[in-house]
């Protein structure tokens, strides 16, 4: 199994229609928040045809009518603030904090970690889990990026656009 991970939107569609392009042919996306207005979450529903978990960014802040545009694509998943996942045969945790992510992955309870929020991509092993900060989808630092995490090799790559 594959899976797309990407954070920090922050309404950039155009570059959000590229990311999902590199993303094309993973079986599940993971997004870490910071989507910030309704119409980036029904882009991700129209553009994304796998099963979608999201958890909120700090930037998200009309989240009722995020929820309702999200409860229109069924393949979304809205989880809060932060996510207790199993794919394939693999334990994972979203959430959009990085010290927060940090602590989760040092527990060692999770095979992969993913967070975002500072826009900073990052891949590290920590013990058997796998912290991964796919970077920014904005643009805002100068790279956007995503992550794609192989769930049967245990291992993730970080894609720069």
């Amino acid at each position: 199994m594959r899976i797309g991970i990407l954070s920090d939107i922050h309404d950039n569609i155009w570059a959000l229609e590229e990311a999902l392009g590199l993303l094309k042919g993973t079986d599940a996306l993971l997004g870490l928040g910071d989507y910030c207005a309704p119409f980036t979450v029904d882009a991700i529903g129209r553009g994304f045809a796998g099963q979608v978990h999201l958890v909120w960014g700090n930037n998200d802040g009309d989240k009722a009518t995020i929820a309702r545009i999200a409860a229109q694509h069924p393949q979304i998943t809205i989880h809060g603030e932060w996510a207790k996942l199993r794919l394939g045969e693999r334990s994972i945790a979203l959430v959009h904090d990085p010290g927060l992510g940090r602590a989760l992955a040092e527990g060692e309870g999770f095979d992969l970690v993913c967070h975002g929020h500072d826009h900073r991509r990052n891949l590290v092993a920590v013990g058997r889990t796998l912290l991964v900060d796919p970077g920014e989808v904005m643009g805002r630092l100068g790279v956007r990026s995503v992550g794609i995490y192989d769930a049967t090799a245990h291992t993730a790559e970080l894609i720069t656009f």
